[in-house]
């Protein structure tokens, strides 16, 4: 997708226009229809609204870290992170470091006593990174958390907060974005961090509690501090 706003509000049209067609041949074709033309009528009216929330878009991963570093600054700075394969199977901490910022290393910190450290140095950091699980075209963050550290992060504490994502995380509705997570990124994750849950196994969400990753659901509207959120969108795919 293109490098602009404009890109990614063309990339919403046609994601709309692709699920009408695929419904050509279903009794639910008019309804799709009907449902493409409310959906680009609403991206057209929120382009400004959207162009707050998606402030970069970026078409590739090295494009990506330089407006991240941009983002930081030259200056010295603190950076924490959630989990997130995206920044760990793209080299992004490794562009802080390198850089000459302080990365706050979270897996260093293991005793109960180091672990409030942590805590402390987080939610006092310059900057907070992490992708979402999603990003509707209206530009909420849909995400789900096991123990609610990454979003708490999101939320509320550091100063700045860059998200990065893929262009497989857009989705239409933050219903769509719940749906995405549960049946895409929480299958593979739960396998990755062995967790013995239905989804692990069959792929699809099986609506489980024990040894579950699925315990917040966290839909971010806007950012009440102006500026605070960037949301870096790049266009490849990152991540689950």
């Amino acid at each position: 997708p293109e490098s602009s706003i404009e890109g990614i509000i063309d990339w919403g049209k046609r994601l709309a226009t692709i699920d009408a067609e695929l419904a050509k041949t279903s009794s639910e074709y008019e309804d799709a229809i009907k449902k493409r033309d409310e959906t680009i009528q609403q991206i057209e009216q929120r382009e400004q609204e959207v162009s707050k929330q998606i402030e970069i878009a970026r078409k590739n991963v090295e494009e990506a870290k330089a407006k991240m570093l941009e983002l930081i600054g030259n200056e010295k700075k603190t950076v924490g992170y959630g989990g997130s394969m995206t920044l760990d199977e793209n080299g992004f901490k490794d562009s802080v470091t390198a850089a000459g910022h302080e990365l706050i290393i979270r897996e260093n910190y293991k005793t109960p006593e180091e672990e409030k450290e942590l805590k402390c140095k987080l939610t006092n950091a310059d900057f907070f990174l992490m992708s979402t699980n999603a990003i509707t075209l209206d530009g909420e963050l849909v995400n789900i958390d096991g123990r609610g550290n990454r979003v708490s992060y999101l939320i509320y504490g550091p100063d700045n907060v860059i998200v990065i994502a893929g262009m497989n995380k857009v989705v239409s509705t933050v219903e769509d974005g719940y749906r995405r997570i549960r049946n895409i990124a929480t299958p593979p994750n739960c396998n990755r961090l062995d967790c013995k849950t239905p989804c692990a196994t069959t792929g699809k969400c099986g609506e489980c509690f024990t040894d579950s990753i699925c315990c917040e659901f966290v839909t971010t509207r806007m950012s009440r501090v102006p500026n605070r959120i960037k949301v870096i969108l790049v266009g490849e795919t990152l991540g689950y």
